[in-house]
Formats: structure tokens, C-alpha cells, sequence
């Protein structure tokens, strides 16, 4: 599960997908779009479009799918009941939450998050040289989850915490929605086919 607003996607989400996908040896990244993101202001694209900005960006990589369940609801998406929903659709598959370092550092403030790693394995997509937290509250609590095998994370179907590092582009949501309301370029920083449909919606202008 690779969770996010999305607004919009772009290279840099993209490139740590298909890490974990290959490096894991992952059945899927399945990508779940934030329809109501709960710690944050509403993002500036509407739900609809930035769903469709994901589903045209990994459109034809037999590795992604597109899951569009926190749409189907009007509740706040935490992602405790995204992976309940989850759990309940596939009771006895392996499933892994990707989180960043500074998601996994800030688990705490996230809403009943003790139960997290009962419902999947959770894999922090860290930069290189970053390392675990050895202090605080999210390291007390799952420190006996931690996990250097990446076999952990078939053999179980939940309950291990994995590091890895990934290819870390310097793009962000934010300096790319900068860009376009300045009415600059912002080819090459996502995808022709996202960058098109901010053209048609005229989003961030």
C-alpha cells in the first residue's frame, strides 16, 4: 500500500514504487489515493482529478494498481481503516504499508497507530544514510518488530518493520505547484500524460 495526496504525483513518488517493488520482491504496489487527508489541509487538485492523475501515470507498469476504496466513503482517511478495509479483502496475503522516514518518525501523532503493524508490515522507504530512530515513543512500542530479512515480510503476514532505501529525486508536490502558478515548465518532474491533465483542468495555475 502506497498512500499520499497525490498532488500531484510525480517522478519521485514513481521511483520509490518500483525500488520496493523490485528490491521486496512485491506481488503489487497497489497506490491509494488520500481522499479526505485527516493531519492536513484539503489538497488543491479535487479528489477526482488527482485520481485520475495516478491512474494515467502508472497506467501500462504491470507492477501498480490503482485502488480507489477511500473515495468510496466520507470519512476522514486515516490509514488504520484504509488497511482494515484492506485486511478484510485479502485476510492471508502478506501486506505492506510504505511509509517515509519522517512519516515512520511521526507514527505517533497518526490515529490509532498501535494497530498498524497487526494489520501489515510496515516499510520505511528512507533516503541513503538514514537509519531507524532509537528513541520515542514509535521506537519503544515496535522495536521487537524490526527486521533486517526481507524474507520477513513473506513469511508473515503482518507485524515486521523493514528499512530500505530508495532512489530519492528532489521533487516535491509543493515546488512543482509553484512552478506551474508561476507559468513555468514542470517537464521532467512528472510524467507528459499527469502534465496534460493539468493543462485540461488547469490545475495550480
Amino acid at each position: 500500500m502506497f498512500g499520499g495526496t497525490f498532488d500531484p504525483i510525480h517522478y519521485g513518488h514513481l521511483r520509490i514504487a518500483l525500488d520496493l517493488f523490485e528490491d521486496l520482491e512485491l506481488g503489487e504496489v497497489r497506490w491509494i489515493p488520500c481522499a479526505h487527508p485527516p493531519h492536513r489541509g484539503a489538497p488543491t487538485a479535487s479528489g477526482e482529478q488527482r485520481l485520475h492523475m495516478v491512474r494515467s501515470a502508472v497506467e501500462g507498469e504491470r507492477a501498480f494498481v490503482v485502488d480507489d476504496r477511500e473515495f468510496r466513503t466520507t470519512e476522514p482517511s486515516y490509514t488504520v481503516n484504509t488497511l482494515t478495509s484492506l485486511r478484510e479483502e485479502f485476510p492471508d496475503t502478506p501486506l505492506c504499508l510504505i511509509v517515509g522516514g519522517d512519516a515512520f518518525s511521526s507514527l505517533d501523532t497518526w490515529r490509532r497507530w498501535q494497530e498498524l503493524i497487526g494489520l501489515a508490515h510496515i516499510v520505511v522507504a528512507h533516503r541513503p544514510g538514514w537509519a531507524l530512530p532509537t528513541t520515542g515513543a514509535v521506537f519503544d512500542f515496535l522495536e521487537p518488530h524490526f527486521t533486517r530479512d526481507r524474507r520477513h515480510l513473506q513469511q508473515n503476514r503482518a507485524g515486521k518493520v523493514f528499512a530500505s532505501a530508495v532512489t530519492q529525486l528532489d521533487i516535491s508536490g509543493t515546488r512543482i505547484r509553484q512552478l506551474i502558478a508561476a507559468g513555468r515548465n514542470p517537464r521532467f518532474l512528472l510524467p507528459d500524460s499527469v502534465i496534460e491533465l493539468i493543462r485540461i483542468y488547469r490545475t495550480y495555475r
